[in-house]
């Protein structure tokens, strides 16, 4: 609906005590939403209709601590999940908000970062030691927070800061402020957690941060960046780690699209988008999809418990996600459509002191000071926006300077976006030709696989790749279902036609109720002779049975793409794994053949490194294992690898 006039009504808001919400989700319009707020406890509680079955609309602000929803952990602050419930929805033009908003300066008192730089580069060091070099996740994200006093009434710095952040920080997928009764938020989020609509789930990973130099981002200075190394695998593991996601809300699993550029004021990042079809109540969706791998790390459970070692503050909302259910008229199926991006990019506001939280995605190849350096670029959109620091007036992108003839009145032609240069979109989409096709394309399992009338139980040790994996193994035809490793039973185990004991994280050699769990599942499948794959910590813990040596690698294998033999046929797979299983390259007890790289000890084929004797693969009576995740979008092979190995065991 169209309201009053935008002066007066924004003038209302910043001189009342309702709360409200702003929110700008494209260039020409602000929504300007107000109604009453409700705080609840958990996701399912949020209130979508009313004491006579109406649909609402529902503004949910949902802290980092409903990962307990999940049996997750975090420091808890008790951060409500507060919801806005909508009576009123203006839509304002954006340049009469602009024009009728505050303006001037906010001045903060006792500016700075938290977290010293060198004892934040001192944290990096200690995660990829020791989270990392012992094999507890892929990566890591570790916030600091740049913190200042405020002496300015919070409703007129908040529209303050949001009128900044819609002039100086472009890119950003929802620019919004939030003012409820002792909290404010104001952010400009680049990133869409995740959006229901008309059936359609999307995710949109973005990970990989391109700080612009001085004078502005030029082809040249994007090109060096697309290159690296260490920003390309940060990229890939989100995005795997948000398939898993997918493929659990998702029953075609999810498709992915790109790579693109998401550009803004000071900052460039690379992204991609997935897309999948659910039925499921949008509630469901986000509680299942909690939270981000792009601000919490992979895997998901142990990034959780990582975080909680490593900063010594609750996240407040800092993380979580701002969601905005909107009735869409439906009978059948779900009532709202969703649209939650993810709240980062984001300046609070509670008694007088600001707070904008910042995290570095940490990973094997992170340069501690590199990292200290990217907290400060991702603080600089929001602070510079709002005046905590010098602006940066230089152009985000470059375009090629005028002839020197030119007509100096001529009107000046609007710079191109860096993604559109031919060589930064070769580059871009060269990235695709490492990532497995099966997760590039349209994907709707019809049981019709060359195993279909089977049945497949995965057991998952809390990585939920097992959710990938499961989508791959009904795409071969297998009535596949889930357990976790606390609940399955000897029953289940020994019903199903095929056990697939499944990744996770931490060293297979400790003695933890997890991994005496995971033993159990093999050594019952391989005791019984019953058909078992073992994928990654499950493929350790089956060599360790068997009387092979495990041992820590020298250099943890996150996210590494690697060519390998797996029984005579070459297999490009993603590896995910800190220990490994070995072999001696020249044990004479064995028979080598082929290459070489293929022992045989009695009756179980070992597929390993040539050189170093590292483990690929076994394969035995009734069982397979592999260290790879064929699951992974780095697994070009995956598909014809997993079809592999389970028709032996089959």
């Amino acid at each position: 609906m169209t309201g009053p006039d935008p002066s007066s009504l924004l003038r209302d808001l910043a001189a009342g005590t309702a709360p409200f919400a702003v929110i700008a989700r494209d260039h020409a319009t602000v929504e300007v939403l107000t109604g009453d707020v409700v705080d609840v406890d958990l996701l399912a509680d949020i209130p979508l209709t009313d004491a006579a079955g109406a649909a609402r609309e529902v503004l949910a602000l949902v802290p980092y601590r409903q990962v307990r929803e999940r049996g997750f952990v975090c420091h808890d602050d008790s951060a409500p999940l507060r919801c806005l419930v909508i009576d009123e929805r203006v839509s304002v033009p954006r340049s009469e908000a602009m024009a009728s908003l505050p303006s001037s300066p906010v001045p903060l008192t006792g500016a700075g970062f938290d977290i010293a730089d060198d004892e934040y580069a001192e944290i990096v060091r200690r995660v990829i030691a020791e989270e990392i070099g012992r094999g507890e996740g892929a990566n890591f994200v570790i916030r600091r927070d740049f913190v200042a006093g405020v002496d300015v009434d919070p409703r007129i710095a908040a529209l303050t800061w949001f009128r900044a952040l819609l002039e100086h920080e472009k890119g950003a997928y929802w620019t919004f402020a939030v003012v409820t009764d002792g909290h404010i938020a104001v952010g400009a989020s680049p990133e869409a957690h995740v959006s229901a609509k008309d059936g359609i789930v999307t995710m949109n990973p973005i990970s990989g941060t391109f700080r612009h130099p001085a004078g502005g981002a030029t082809a040249d200075t994007l090109a060096e960046f697309l290159r690296s190394t260490k920003e390309t695998e940060e990229l890939f593991m989100v995005v795997d780690e948000e398939l898993k996601m997918m493929s659990a809300v998702c029953s075609d699993g999810g498709r992915i699209t790109g790579p693109h550029l998401k550009e803004m004021s000071r900052l460039t990042h690379t992204e991609y988008m997935l897309r999948g079809r659910s039925d499921l109540d949008p509630r469901d969706i986000l509680r299942e999809t909690m939270f981000a791998p792009t601000v919490t790390g992979s895997p998901m459970q142990n990034a959780c418990t990582v975080i909680a070692r490593h900063e010594s503050t609750p996240r407040g909302f800092y993380s979580g996600v701002a969601a905005l259910f909107t009735p869409n008229g439906t009978t059948k199926g779900p009532t709202h459509d969703l649209d939650a991006p993810i709240l980062i990019r984001t300046a609070y506001l509670v008694d007088g002191r600001l707070r904008v939280p910042v995290g570095a995605t940490l990973v094997r190849h992170s340069d501690p000071y590199g990292e200290v350096g990217e907290t400060h670029g991702k603080a600089a959109g929001v602070l510079g926006a709002i005046g905590a620091i010098p602006r940066d007036s230089a152009p985000a992108a470059t375009v090629p300077a005028a002839p020197a003839d030119a007509d100096p009145d001529a009107p000046v032609a609007p710079r191109r976006p860096l993604g559109e240069d031919p060589a930064i979109a070769e580059l871009l989409a060269s990235r695709n030709d490492r990532l497995a096709p099966f997760w590039m394309n349209p994907q709707d399992p019809d049981g019709s696989g060359p195993f279909a009338g089977r049945t497949a139980l995965v057991v998952d040790a809390e990585d939920r790749f097992t959710t990938m994996l499961a989508h791959q193994l009904r795409h071969l035809g297998l009535d596949t279902r889930i357990a976790h490793w606390s609940e399955v039973t000897d029953a289940e185990i020994d019903g199903a036609d095929l056990v697939v004991s499944g990744p996770g994280p931490g060293d297979p050699r400790d003695d933890t109720a997890r991994m005496e769990a995971m033993r159990h599942v093999v050594g019952r499948r391989t005791a019984r002779r019953d058909p078992l794959l073992a994928v990654c910590l499950s493929h350790q813990i089956l060599a360790d049975s068997l009387g092979i040596e495990l041992m820590p690698l020298d250099r943890p294998h996150q996210g590494l793409q690697k060519s390998v033999d797996v029984f005579g046929e070459d297999a490009s797979i993603g590896f995910y794994n800190t220990f490994t299983a070995r072999v001696h390259p020249g044990d004479r007890r064995g028979i080598t053949s082929g290459r070489g790289d293929v022992v045989t000890h009695l009756d179980i084929d070992v597929a390993a490194d040539p050189v170093t004797g590292d483990v690929y693969a076994l394969r035995g009576p009734g069982f397979a294992s592999v260290q790879g995740h064929l699951e992974s979008i780095l697994s070009r092979d995956g598909m014809r690898t997993l079809e592999r190995l389970i028709a032996h065991v089959l």
